[in-house]
Formats: C-alpha cells, sequence, structure tokens
C-alpha cells in the first residue's frame, strides 16, 4: 500500500470498519493514539505473532500516520530506495521541518517491545518537527508555541 492515496484510504477504512463493531473513538485526534497503543498492546496480549498481525498493523500504522498529516502537518510521502531499506518501509510521512518519520515501523515497534518507551502517544507528543497550532486558533502554524 503506497503513497497518500493508499495509506488515507487504509486508515478510513480501519476507523470505519473498527467504528462500526466497536465504537472505538478514533477521531483522528492526538488522544486517540492512546487507544492504538491499547489495542496494539491487546494483540501482543492476545498472543498474535507479528505475521498474523501484520495487516492490522498496518491499518494502525496508517491511522497514525494520519493523526500525523491531520494534527502535525506532515504529508505521506513514497520513500526513496535508502529510506526503504533504513525504516523496512515504502510509504512514511515528512512533517514541516523536513524530516521524514516512519509511523508504521513505531507501530511494529510497540507490537515487538511494548511499554511505555514506545507509546505512540508519547511519540506524537515528543516528535520534533511538528507544526504547531497557535493559541485560539486552528491553522497549524510552523514554529508557533504550542
Amino acid at each position: 500500500m503506497d503513497g497518500e492515496g493508499g495509506m488515507r484510504a487504509c486508515a478510513a477504512g480501519f476507523v470505519a470498519r473498527v467504528g462500526a463493531r466497536g465504537r472505538l473513538p478514533l477521531d483522528y485526534s492526538v488522544a486517540s493514539l492512546r487507544v492504538v497503543d491499547f489495542l496494539v498492546d491487546g494483540l501482543r496480549k492476545g498472543g498474535a505473532d507479528r505475521e498474523r498481525a501484520h495487516d492490522t498493523l498496518v491499518e494502525l500504522g496508517a491511522y497514525v500516520g494520519e493523526v500525523l498529516v491531520r494534527r502535525a502537518g506532515a504529508e505521506w510521502v513514497d520513500l526513496d530506495d535508502r529510506q526503504r531499506a533504513w525504516f523496512g518501509q515504502s510509504v512514511g510521512v515528512r512533517l514541516p521541518d523536513g524530516r521524514v518519520w516512519n509511523p508504521l515501523g513505531k507501530v511494529v515497534n510497540r507490537f515487538e517491545a511494548g511499554g511505555a518507551d514506545e507509546s505512540l502517544h508519547t511519540f506524537y507528543l515528543t516528535l520534533h518537527g511538528r507544526a504547531r497550532r497557535a493559541p485560539g486558533r486552528g491553522t497549524p502554524v510552523r514554529g508557533a508555541a504550542a
């Protein structure tokens, strides 16, 4: 699943599917990344191996990436050969400062390692290069105080 359209569709499909069944609060907010942490932990604790959990992990990674797009001013990008080799993925997100991040890989790291050190919510909060929102405004502003 490559590029912006594929990842956005993947995230939207996942939200529609799990929202219809479980009424999970997946609204693309930063707070919803705590739900993603919970879901990934549930997969691991439920005994799923990485192969069986692959599709769900990709969907969760697409969701995390879409949160970065909507809340941090990122954009989906197809990774070049060097980035693909480094991240082990074909797609990532570029933040306003030009840094490229791998939300799919972060989800896999959470699945494999677990624990607070791999929290997707904390990842967002400590993410360098994200757009900040100006106080009292809904539009991301680069370099403005949070």
